[in-house]
């Protein structure tokens, strides 16, 4: 019985957001299908330097939307280098005003570094707990996995800030966007939100894609 219980406790005891790779590197070959879990390996015979460098970041993202800011995305998807080695990374630019709404990263936790500016950023536990305060170049703060988080830019200049995630592709997941902009029943929004029909439609005329 002692045996089991040491058993468990090991395995529970362990937690990652991607699994460790059994090789020095993976770079992904984006032209085969998508496996189970990460993306095939290109021959390493015919990886190079520029497999494992990565320069979208230098340009700003586009900020002109109703949202003011935008992202410059680093997954796996756009930095095949990083397949198999959990992690990520991805440029925010913010103007005055900006916000990345609420959302949430289902497979990995988030750092981000303020480049430029000042931002209100935080996080709301799963028993409604906020951590939130204004960051400014220079800071760093952390989002743990699967809370729902945001940055709103504060300051008087455009904002700029650098993310890093632990899973090669983390997911993004909006939580207006999914509410309101899926085929959810009205009633169940009208009740959560304490809302009747017409503001539901009114949400969902904004949030739900244009066909």
């Amino acid at each position: 019985m002692t045996m089991v219980i040491v058993s468990l406790s090991l395995f529970t005891g362990v937690d990652a957001a991607d699994p460790d790779p059994l090789q020095d590197f993976c770079v992904a070959d984006l032209s085969k299908d998508l496996t189970m879990n990460g993306f095939p390996c290109k021959r390493a015979s015919n990886t190079t330097t520029e497999d494992f460098i990565y320069g979208a970041l230098k340009r700003s993202a586009n900020t002109s939307n109703p949202l003011g800011a935008g992202a410059v995305p680093g997954s796996v998807l756009e930095y095949p280098g990083l397949n198999s080695l959990g992690l990520s990374i991805s440029r925010l630019d913010f103007a005055k005003g900006g916000l990345i709404p609420p959302h949430t990263h289902p497979r990995a936790s988030e750092m981000i570094y303020v480049v430029k500016g000042s931002m209100y950023a935080g996080f709301v536990t799963t028993d409604n707990k906020l951590f939130a305060r204004v960051i400014s170049k220079g800071d760093v703060m952390i989002f743990p996995r699967g809370l729902i988080h945001w940055q709103l830019n504060v300051g008087n200049t455009n904002a700029v800030g650098i993310v890093t995630l632990n899973s090669q592709f983390p997911g993004f997941q909006m939580i207006a966007n999914s509410l309101f902009g899926s085929k959810i029943l009205d009633e169940v929004l009208m009740k959560a939100f304490f809302i009747d029909e017409k503001a539901v439609q009114q949400l969902k005329s904004i949030f739900t894609p244009s066909r």
